[in-house]
């Protein structure tokens, strides 16, 4: 063979080898970033869509979507306000164990909507705070599912001690979050 030939064939090849790895590692350093930004909400999408792929593709939506709602920061006194009610609703526990953690959910909710997240449904609250609160939404998932027990009756008072608990973590980020702009539009 030529030497002509044999360039015609490397060259080419060498080009299709570097194209694969550049796929490769831009598809691991996107889904890196994935991991670190959603935490433990990452891997549950991909259970609940059942691929990796199809879960990457809905994470980013998210972020998109995000991108569009207007977050905002709380003022000094918002912020207070809505401390000492969370002091009303933990002092609440000890008579009414059940309705603190109904306080609690109404609460978190009132302080969503104040920072400017939709509150419509609680599957897509979820799907908003993800983006910016991925690292503490397992506590929203948890405290919601122990609210909808109390509801019907069926949690124990350790089981609601929890969801306060699970609560309070995303409400603290919540509130702590509302002293800085958020990465939705200003």
């Amino acid at each position: 063979m030529s030497t002509g030939t044999i360039l015609a064939i490397v060259i080419p090849a060498v080009v299709v080898i570097a194209l694969v790895v550049v796929a490769v590692v831009l598809t691991m350093r996107r889904r890196h970033r994935l991991r670190e930004q959603f935490g433990s909400e990452y891997d549950r999408t991909v259970d609940d869509v059942g691929s990796r792929r199809a879960a990457e593709y809905d994470l980013e939506s998210r972020e998109k979507r995000h991108e569009d709602l207007d977050i905002k920061p709380l003022s000094s006194g918002q912020r207070e306000r809505y401390a000492q009610e969370w002091r009303g609703v933990q002092e609440e526990f000890v008579d009414r164990p059940d309705g603190a953690v109904h306080d609690a959910d109404r609460l978190v909710t009132s302080l969503m909507r104040e920072r400017g997240y939709p509150t419509e449904d609680f599957e897509q609250q979820a799907r908003d705070l993800s983006v910016e609160h991925g690292r503490t939404l397992e506590h929203y998932w948890a405290a919601h599912e122990i609210n909808t027990l109390s509801t019907s009756r069926r949690a124990t008072t350790e089981q609601l001690r929890g969801a306060m608990v699970h609560y309070r973590a995303l409400f603290d980020e919540l509130l702590t979050n509302g002293n800085q702009a958020g990465s939705g539009r200003t």
